[in-house]
């Protein structure tokens, strides 16, 4: 019969989810983070000014989420750029911004209210479309039968086609560590958009048919006229989904 011995020396993992909120529960760090998710490579410098608090702050607040595993850095000469660690980090966040309680902050300006309002309607979501735009995508390609909610969501074998016919052909392998089809809890209506390797495969294609624009050093996109006619010949999108709302606060579903 075995024994447990008392002074034998066990160690044992468990999830620090206190450890990883802990990082995000500083307002900075925070808007950090949520700066990448625009998917690009920032330095110290650049998020210190868009943070507006002193360089020599902002390194201590990179060094703990890099250290965290939150954001991925490398050096180019003199220079530190960071990043989000991955596509599941990005999805972590937007899903954590989802159930996030939404704070008042002052809008000052006409130019910033229409920023929120495009922010609000169509941005990116470190290499996805997210938004109300992006709900409606998933939602059309769920009423089309392009997407199925079985255990989790699936791409189904009409779904398959649809990407093949666009030239996305499905047969292509997926990210060995990236989920085929995922979704994130989008902040601004708190409903799901499409993520995974084939929402980042839609984003691209959009991008690159320039149905969709980036705006510089933003997340936000705008839907050109020519993505206003394939989206509705595509997914039967209605202007609602196609242009910003003149509400500024997000819906609460």
């Amino acid at each position: 019969m075995n024994r447990w011995d008392a002074d034998q020396e066990s160690v044992a993992e468990t999830p620090d989810l206190a450890a990883l909120a802990a990082l995000l529960a500083d307002r900075t760090r925070a808007a950090i983070c949520m700066a990448l998710l625009d998917g690009g490579t920032w330095t110290a410098g650049e998020l210190a000014e868009y943070a507006a608090v002193a360089p020599s702050t902002t390194t201590e607040h990179l060094n703990l989420l890099v250290a965290g595993g939150l954001l991925a850095e490398e050096r180019r000469g003199r220079r530190r750029y960071v990043r989000l660690a991955g596509p599941e980090t990005a999805e972590t966040l937007e899903n954590l911004a989802g159930l996030a309680p939404y704070r008042r902050v002052p809008v000052r300006s006409l130019a910033e209210a229409n920023h929120r309002r495009a922010l609000h309607h169509a941005r990116t979501c470190y290499d996805h479309i997210a938004g109300a735009l992006g709900v409606a995508i998933a939602d059309a390609m769920s009423e089309r039968g392009l997407l199925a909610r079985d255990y989790g969501l699936v791409l189904t074998a009409a779904g398959a086609d649809w990407l093949t016919a666009l030239g996305l052909p499905d047969t292509a392998p997926p990210d060995a560590h990236r989920a085929h089809v995922r979704t994130c809890l989008d902040w601004t209506v708190r409903r799901q958009h499409l993520s995974g390797a084939v929402g980042a495969a839609l984003y691209r294609h959009a991008l690159e048919r320039a149905w969709v624009v980036k705006a510089v050093a933003t997340r936000i996109l705008t839907v050109t006229a020519a993505g206003r006619v394939a989206f509705r010949a595509q997914l039967g999108l209605p202007d609602e989904a196609l242009f910003p709302s003149l509400a500024l606060q997000p819906p609460r579903g």
